[in-house]
């Protein structure tokens, strides 16, 4: 059987992923059993050649300097992410892209059409981490996993689906196999006031289906009350016990201006637990 290949791209400029996204991030691969790639997206600046700039700032230096704190971003990331896998037991091997930071999540994007799931670090400070988010959940073609950098991820075992019978929503949940196989328990879970349902047994329906392949599922109907759909999600994974939610991204792009439905701008401006989100 092939081993899940997971890819795991490390952000240097303008910041960079920390120690606790390191930590979810194996968690996360030793739950499903895959193997990661770190992916070092290293800043690579263009040299300006101007004279002025040149005589009072010292640019090259400056662009120099640069350079040489990303790649030592990356490498100490390295470092860390490979000590904490020889403790968790899971695989990893690294690649490096230098380019510049305008085009990391293009490149990002790219990487991520030859691996089974994405792992991205997100934090609501870091623009950064954003952009290159989107881009890959809407660019890929492949399903990510959304996980906090601020804050440590518990128990993976219990998922819950966000359920609509949209076909968004339907991709998200075979993207999601790879996850749903391995939980203990699956809930299904359908907010039933945040917009018009095409019927009224969406949960039971999905629940059964789920079941006829051997996952262990329930069903629920919530109420979000006005609520942003976001927050309900996650407060009810929360509620529930679930330690990831799995939802369909829903966003349209034209231009790298993103026209993001209100769940997935929720989600994306404030993540509180895995994530994981199919375009």
């Amino acid at each position: 059987m092939m081993s899940l290949q997971i890819l795991l791209p490390l952000n240097t400029f303008p910041g960079s992923n920390g120690e606790t996204f390191l930590d979810n991030a194996l968690s996360v691969a030793a739950f499903l059993e895959g193997e990661l790639e770190a992916l070092v997206l290293a800043a690579d600046f263009r040299q300006v050649s101007n004279a002025l700039g040149n005589l009072v700032l010292d640019v090259p230096s400056l662009v120099a300097g640069a350079r040489e704190q990303c790649r030592e971003k990356g490498a100490a990331l390295l470092r860390s992410l490979k000590d904490q896998a020889n403790v968790s037991g899971v695989r990893v091997r690294s690649s490096e892209i230098e380019c510049h930071p305008a085009v990391f999540s293009d490149r990002a994007t790219v990487a991520s059409r030859y691996h089974d799931l994405v792992l991205m670090g997100l934090a609501s400070s870091d623009d950064s981490l954003r952009s290159t988010a989107e881009a890959v959940i809407f660019g890929s073609g492949r399903p990510v996993m959304l996980l906090p950098e601020q804050h440590a991820i518990g128990r993976l075992d219990h998922v819950m689906v966000a359920w609509d019978g949209s076909r968004v929503a339907a991709r998200a949940v075979n993207d999601a196999r790879i996850v749903l196989e391995r939980a203990e328990k699956v809930t299904i879970t359908v907010v039933v006031d945040e917009k018009t349902l095409p019927d009224q047994s969406l949960g039971a329906r999905l629940a059964a289906y789920l079941t006829s392949h051997g996952l262990n599922v329930e069903h629920s109907e919530i109420r979000g009350a006005g609520r942003p759909i976001a927050g309900v999600l996650q407060d009810e994974a929360a509620r529930i016990g679930a330690g990831i939610l799995v939802m369909g991204g829903f966003g349209h792009s034209r231009m790298r201006d993103f026209v993001l439905g209100g769940a997935t701008r929720g989600i994306l401006a404030d993540l509180r637990m895995p994530v994981l989100l199919s375009h």
